[in-house]
């Protein structure tokens, strides 16, 4: 959801990011966030949602592989374009739902095998803990939850209003509070990956990567079997 340019004045979520992806070119690579593809590759495809989704390269990966994807983005522009490239790329209708919404205020419905959040950052106001605790609520009983953010600033972030805290794991697991009697960690660590910045420097950046997975009913913690 993060892009570059910085906000000005007291520029709402809305106009920020719709500004943002209104011009004529794309904004990121249409690749999918290599965090993604190796935490959800060996998962078998069902429901899912994908939280920020920009210009739909994530969703558009899930769902060739099988996965029926509601992708989430707070702008429009950004939604035609993920719409233009899942045509391009041959997916069926209805395998992908784009909405249109601010994840602030929206609140999934129903439930889902794979819950993504790919570097859901902001440099204008966005309740992130809240709206990750919420996604977490709709994850289905031995669905997953991936949440993947920065764990450092890339090194031109200062230049491009790419500015957060950084996060690790821990941190991430402590914002979701989620019961540790219902939910398994099954990656929890800061990985590694080559990018190009937007004036083509190159930089090695690491990720906060936390995959977790719903217990399925009758064996959270203290049930018997």
């Amino acid at each position: 959801m993060h892009a570059s340019g910085e906000p000005t004045g007291e520029e709402s979520a809305a106009a920020f990011w719709e500004n943002r992806y209104g011009g004529p070119d794309r904004v990121w690579s249409g690749k999918p966030n290599q965090a993604l593809v190796e935490a959800v590759s060996g998962i078998p495809p069902g429901r899912a949602l994908d939280l920020g989704c920009g210009e739909g390269a994530d969703s558009i990966w899930l769902a060739e592989r099988g996965w029926r994807v509601t992708g989430v983005d707070i702008a429009p522009p950004a939604l035609a374009r993920a719409r233009a490239s899942a045509e391009e790329r041959g997916i069926p209708q209805g395998q992908i739902s784009w909405i249109a919404a601010d994840l602030a205020a929206w609140h999934p419905e129903g439930a889902y095998d794979l819950v993504s959040a790919c570097f859901l950052h902001s440099p204008v106001e966005l309740p992130r803990a809240e709206v990750l605790r919420r996604a977490a609520g709709a994850v289905a009983p031995g669905g997953h939850l991936l949440v993947v953010a920065h764990a450092e600033a890339p090194p031109w972030a200062e230049d491009y209003g790419h500015v957060h805290a950084p996060i690790d794991p821990d941190q991430e697991r402590a914002d979701l509070a989620l019961d540790p009697g219902a939910w398994d960690v099954v990656v929890g660590h800061i990985g590694s990956r080559q990018a190009v910045g937007p004036d083509g420097q190159e930089a090695t950046l690491r990720d906060s990567v936390l995959l977790v997975r719903r217990r399925a009913r009758g064996h959270e913690a203290g049930d018997r079997a």
